[in-house]
This record gives structure tokens, C-alpha cells and sequence, in this order.
């Protein structure tokens, strides 16, 4: 073959090439824009660094051939698949193509989407998902139905192998749905975004019901009432700036451990601001943001699930530049109690962490569990169990530390020593009990409290006496649940020392196929 020939099939192939990137062609190019999305190449150059990029299958075709599809060109097949580096790390993603009939979810789509799954997982490496389509393709029909499962399959088999982020930045409906939700975490993005498992014209069919799409499954839906979304984010930019950051704080797989950035924050820092933030009266409000951002390293902390069940805090930060998981009670919102929905929150946060080898910070400050007939159909026996059965699973570094009220069952799970916390410190404003000190008294000395001449005054008194015997910190670090009561000025330093410690430590499960999560 002479020269010429080689370079005129060179030629055809890069012709057919840039067709292929040209996606749905400058109309649909410019409508997609016009809506204040990015088109998925666009989104790609964004995520990766400069140059990095790499995408296969490029030339895949749809196979579909019935309604006039066999004369439509499909372009990549409406999804763009590869690997590069993000912040100088790899990252495999596949990227969906509105552009291109919807991007609409075939045969061949589903393929590429599969094989990325695949290969994320046998090299160890997280995988992103950017879904931007209108559903599955209705002329591949069992080819897409088919291609779902296995998508699913895969889902589940990389689960607790490398982190996986989906990115809901347009339309998700369908069967299509069930992909993010079976991944890590899923960020929306504001205005034009939602996802569904029916559209608003098939629930006014089937249900009677005139619902808008931002109604049925918006962001707000999803990341306030749903705990669907993990994040808002305000346009496509934003989106995929936040999954860099969060990209950041997590190991590549589940074999290695989250990186680790020298501190410029000294790891010694004494904040005495903290003896004020905290209140020593136990009714007065006061919001757990405010110590997470002066103990970590330079107020950096990345909340999860920020507008979903906000009595329960969760998210990522650094000590002393270890990546390190933040599991909090915020006494702002319901007064710190666990619900279900905070149940469900913390739990799997509490997992993934867990899965991938980053340590554990649990800040009490828990009135207990929501009572009450409402939280009990609301199931709050079996979802409760959930966040005990975590932080009991949990072989990863495990440091609590009381800051006000730690009753009954809260305190338990929010990791007492007795759910596994490597150690646990106590403000001198704790108070760990079985039952809050004014409704022991009630039940303890009903009797006395109505036949005295002055009930409040007997009540007040028999409550001083309950709290000075059996609630003061030095009571229960006299028994050995608490393994220093300390000043709130030196909680980071202390929580540091005390993660340098444990980070090699060596805990197993007993030898099993898997444990039964009361799910």
C-alpha cells in the first residue's frame, strides 16, 4: 500500500470521526445550549485535565432499524465513553449526548455504558456517569430493557470497589433511573435537571394525577423531600467543579486509602472560640457547623446530602490531612434526634466510608430517637437499626466525642464505645444517660413529686440530684465509656492525636458470605 493510499484511509477515518463529534449537528447543538446545558463532549473537556482524555468506541452503531431509524445516523450512539485524569488522578466516565436523538438509551448505548462500568472496576479506578436522556430507545426495545439489567448488574458488582458518581445534568426517566440511584452519589443540577421512573403524561394516565416535571422530580424533590440527590449544584460548571472536589477526598478503590495533602493547618491548633459556641445549658440551640469548620483543616468541610434529613450532618474533611468522614447531630434542626430519614443518611454514608478505608468522626449531641406514633409507622425500629448495624460492620478508624446530650439509643448509635468507637471524650458539658434527667425524675419520683407542697420545686431538686449522681461526665468516665473529658478548645488536637494512633489498627469481620442489613 503506497503512502497515498494510507493517507486517504487515514482521511475516511477521521472524516468520519469528526462527524461523529459534531454529535446531533449545530441545531441541536445550539438548542442544547439554548436550554443552559453543555453538550457531553463539552462536559468532558471540562471534567478532565487538558489533554487527557481518551475515548473508545467512537464508531459504535445502533442496530436498531424499524420507524425510519435505519436511515438515521447515531453518532457514538448517543454516548460518549473514556478515561483521563481529573486533578492528575484517573477517572473512566461516560457521558450521555442529548444532542443525538435524545440520547436515548439503545443497544449499542448500553454497551459502551457497561464495558466503562467494567473496566472502572478491573482497573481500580472511580466511574462517573453523566446522564442526559430522554429514556430508553423504543424502537430497540428488548435490546434496551436488556441492556438495563445488565447495567444494573454491573452497578451492583462494582459497588464497595470504586467510588461511583452519577451526574444527573438533564432529563433521567425511566427504567434509566434505577442506575444513579445504585451508585454513591448523585448530584442534580438546578433548572434543568430531574429524573423519574414515569413522566408527568404517563401519571395522569395511569394515576390521574397533573403533576409538572419539576413537581414529580426536580432537584428540590430530590434533595429535600426524597433524599434521592446527594447535591444541588446551580448549573453544569458547578456540577462538575464539585465532582472534581469531591473526587478529592476519595481513594481510587476500595484497596487503597483516601490521599492525603500535607496540612497547612497546624494539626496542634487550640480554638477557644469552641467554649462558646457550645452551650452549657442543654435546651439552647446552637448549630454544629460552626465546630466542624474550626477542627478541620482550614474550615474545609464537603457536606453530603446538605438539604435532606439537616438534624444529622455528614460529608468529608481533612485532619491533619487525612481524609477523614464527619458523622454529626446538628441540635438546630429537631434538636439533633434521629429520625428515619436521618437513619437512612447516615447509614450509608457511614458504609461508603467504610468501603473505602476513611476514617470516622462522630460529634453527639442526640436527644435520642424521634418517638411518637408518626415515627413509629414511619418505621423507625427497622431504619433506626441501620445506623447501628453500620457503625457495628465498621473496621475503619472510629473516634466520637460527646459535646451535650447522649441518650438512650441515640447515643448508642451515633458510635458508643459498645458500637465499636476506638475512643470516645466527653465535653464537661456531656451528658450521657439512659433517659434524659427531667423525664427520669418524672418516672422515678412521681410520687413525691405530687404529694410535695411545691411539685416544681421537688421536680428541680430531684433533677439536680439525678444529674450530679448519674449524668455528670465524671460518672460515666469513672465506669471507662469515656476515655477523657476534655476541654472544647483542644478537640482538634485531640481528635488528631487520637486518629494518629488508630489509623493502622487491625479489625476483621468474622469469616462470612455477607451480613443481612436490616434494609
Amino acid at each position: 500500500m503506497s503512502l497515498e493510499e494510507m493517507n486517504e484511509k487515514i482521511k475516511a477515518v477521521e472524516d468520519r470521526r469528526a462527524v461523529i463529534h459534531a454529535g446531533g449537528g449545530p441545531k441541536a447543538v445550539e438548542k442544547v445550549h439554548k436550554s443552559g446545558k453543555m453538550t457531553a463532549r463539552e462536559r468532558l473537556d471540562y471534567l478532565y485535565d487538558d489533554g487527557t482524555f481518551m475515548e473508545y468506541d467512537v464508531f459504535a452503531k445502533h442496530i436498531g432499524r424499524d420507524y425510519g431509524l435505519d436511515k438515521k445516523d447515531v453518532p457514538a450512539d448517543g454516548v460518549v465513553t473514556g478515561y483521563g485524569k481529573i486533578n492528575g488522578r484517573p477517572a473512566f466516565c461516560y457521558s450521555e449526548d442529548f444532542t443525538v436523538i435524545a440520547g436515548t438509551f439503545g443497544e449499542m448505548h448500553g454497551r459502551k455504558i457497561g464495558k466503562t462500568v467494567d473496566l472502572a472496576r478491573e482497573m481500580g479506578v472511580p466511574l462517573i456517569g453523566i446522564n442526559d436522556s430522554g429514556g430508553a430507545r423504543v424502537t430497540e426495545e428488548m435490546g434496551a430493557l436488556s441492556m438495563y439489567g445488565r447495567l444494573f448488574y454491573r452497578h451492583v458488582r462494582t459497588s464497595g470497589v470504586v467510588p461511583q458518581i452519577a451526574l444527573i445534568m438533564g432529563p433521567v426517566a425511566g427504567g434509566q433511573a434505577y442506575s444513579p440511584a445504585l451508585m454513591d452519589f448523585i448530584f442534580m443540577v438546578r433548572n434543568t435537571s430531574y429524573m423519574f421512573i414515569a413522566g408527568p403524561p404517563l401519571v395522569k394516565a395511569v394515576v390521574f394525577e397533573d403533576v409538572t416535571v419539576d413537581d414529580l422530580g426536580g432537584p428540590d424533590v430530590h434533595a429535600r423531600v426524597s433524599g434521592v440527590s446527594d447535591l444541588t449544584t446551580e448549573n453544569d460548571k458547578d456540577c462538575l467543579d464539585r465532582t472534581k472536589r469531591l473526587l478529592s477526598f476519595l481513594p481510587l478503590n476500595s484497596k487503597e486509602d483516601a490521599p492525603y495533602i500535607e496540612p497547612e493547618d497546624d494539626p496542634g491548633r487550640i480554638d477557644e472560640e469552641l467554649r462558646k459556641i457550645v452551650p452549657t445549658d442543654p435546651n439552647v440551640l446552637y448549630d454544629m457547623h460552626e465546630v466542624i469548620n474550626r477542627i478541620v483543616d482550614g474550615s474545609d468541610f464537603f457536606e453530603i446530602k446538605p438539604e435532606y434529613a439537616a438534624n444529622l450532618i455528614i460529608g468529608f474533611a481533612r485532619m491533619s490531612g487525612h481524609v477523614t468522614g464527619i458523622v454529626a447531630n446538628n441540635p438546630k434542626v429537631m434538636a439533633g434526634c434521629l429520625d428515619f430519614k436521618a437513619s437512612d443518611k447516615g447509614s450509608r454514608f457511614i458504609r461508603f466510608c467504610n468501603a473505602f478505608n476513611i476514617p470516622l468522626l462522630n460529634l453527639q449531641d442526640v436527644p435520642a430517637y424521634l418517638i411518637g406514633s408518626k415515627s413509629e409507622r414511619d418505621g423507625i425500629i427497622r431504619h433506626g437499626a441501620k445506623m447501628l448495624y453500620a457503625y457495628a460492620e465498621c473496621t475503619v478508624p472510629l473516634v466520637t466525642c460527646v459535646l451535650r446530650k447522649a441518650y438512650a439509643g441515640g447515643y448508642l448509635a451515633m458510635c458508643s464505645k459498645d458500637l465499636g468507637a476506638d475512643f470516645l471524650f466527653e465535653l464537661p458539658t456531656g451528658e450521657i444517660c439512659l433517659m434524659g434527667p427531667p423525664g427520669a425524675v418524672n418516672i422515678l419520683f412521681r410520687k413525691e413529686i405530687a404529694a410535695a407542697d411545691d411539685p416544681e420545686a421537688e421536680r428541680a431538686k430531684r433533677q439536680k440530684e439525678f444529674y450530679d449522681k448519674f449524668v455528670n461526665p465524671q460518672y460515666s468516665a469513672a465506669l471507662q465509656h469515656v476515655d477523657d473529658i476534655i476541654d472544647p478548645a483542644i478537640m482538634r488536637p485531640t481528635f488528631i492525636k487520637a486518629f494518629d494512633i488508630i489509623r493502622n489498627k487491625d479489625d476483621r469481620l468474622p469469616d462470612k458470605k455477607f451480613g443481612i442489613t436490616p434494609v
